[in-house]
């Protein structure tokens, strides 16, 4: 559902890949390409919260948050695309889909399963529209998504220049013209530390201390409700918009309360949520069950939350909690781009998803 341009200023700025960040979607294998691509939009499924979060997002600032969405799905796409987040009813501002087709007509075979020459400048454009806006993104473990936000984070705070940003999109193996557009933006980009932090969704159940070279403000997640969790943390959403989250993944049917409380527990012991921040919300929660008791018959009692969610802090000793990851001295953001093309190479020779 798109929304009619505002003439307020953004202040914050949600951006979301589509693909196993909201989506669930496989495309490991042409059947499953296949497949996506025919779908309908009543027949794709978004990951359960992912919905409710964003809905939470837009009406926790109006206009003045800014859903925008950049995905590697291609536009022919879009129609569908668009009527499924209508159905979900997720409103969104700006919507950019990659150009495949144009990119196989034009022999650029490349530019087909590159995602940094694609994504980066699409990110870096987009920027322009709201140069001094906070930002959160949403992304998935799926492609290469942790490494393009932290180097587009760190373009927007000024921390990396010209020179280390071809040297990236010459390891990308990107096309001559993507070199030139995107330092072109990252010229034309006001520079501030914009990105407070980047959520990863692990579909592929990639082993969190995969993560923690991009420090702190990267967090990796098994689902929305950690989402949820550290969005509340960070003060963009308040508890009844945690249990709307919640209320929601129950509902589908893959999550029962003491799997949201484990989720929970997760977060401490990786030192992804402060304890104090969590017993906050456990408190606070009870009384948005409260609140909603009447118009969400189907939560579950707010005694049997609350014991969950108690139970697993409670457990937690403070020997078990880790501390957060250290802030990067600096990421040497080409040679993880070799890394990251290495890895998908030997991944596609095998056969094998992206690890």
């Amino acid at each position: 559902m798109r929304v009619a341009s505002a003439s307020i200023q953004a202040k914050h700025v949600f951006r979301w890949d589509l693909d196993k960040t909201y989506l669930k979607t496989e495309f490991d294998t042409v059947r499953d390409l296949l497949k996506s691509a025919l779908e309908k939009a009543r027949e794709k499924r978004a990951v359960p919260g992912a919905p409710a979060i964003l809905k939470a997002l837009r009406a926790a600032g109006g206009a003045s948050h800014r859903i925008c969405i950049v995905s590697g799905s291609p536009r022919q796409m879009r129609r569908v695309l668009e009527a499924k987040l209508a159905l979900d009813g997720v409103e969104f501002d700006e919507f950019i889909l990659k150009p495949n087709l144009t990119n196989l007509l034009r022999g650029r075979f490349r530019a087909m399963r590159q995602q940094i020459p694609y994504k980066l400048p699409a990110l870096l454009a987009s920027r322009l529209n709201s140069p001094q806006a906070r930002e959160t993104l949403f992304g998935d473990d799926a492609e290469s998504d942790a490494l393009i936000y932290s180097l587009y984070a760190d373009i927007v705070a000024g921390r990396v220049g010209r020179r280390e940003a071809e040297s990236v999109l010459r390891a990308a193996e990107a096309y001559d013209d993507q070199r030139a557009e995107t330092l072109d933006l990252l010229d034309l980009v006001p520079k501030q530390d914009a990105v407070v932090r980047i959520l990863i969704h692990l579909d592929r159940r990639t082993p969190t201390a995969r993560f923690d070279r991009f420090g702190p403000r990267l967090v990796p997640i098994f689902n929305y409700f950690q989402a949820a969790l550290v969005l509340y943390g960070d003060g963009q959403l308040s508890a009844s918009d945690v249990v709307g989250v919640a209320r929601e993944m129950l509902a589908s049917g893959d999550y029962e309360v003491s799997s949201l409380a484990n989720s929970l527990q997760d977060l401490m012991r990786r030192g992804r949520i402060a304890r104090d921040t969590a017993a906050r919300l456990a408190l606070e929660a009870q009384s948005a069950v409260d609140v909603h008791a009447s118009s969400w018959p189907d939560l579950p009692p707010k005694d049997e939350i609350a014991w969950a969610f108690a139970t697993r802090v409670r457990s937690l000793g403070d020997h078990a909690v880790a501390p957060p990851p250290v802030e990067p001295g600096g990421l040497d953001y080409a040679a993880l781009t070799w890394e990251d093309n290495a890895r998908r190479k030997t991944c596609v020779r095998r056969g094998e998803p992206m690890l």
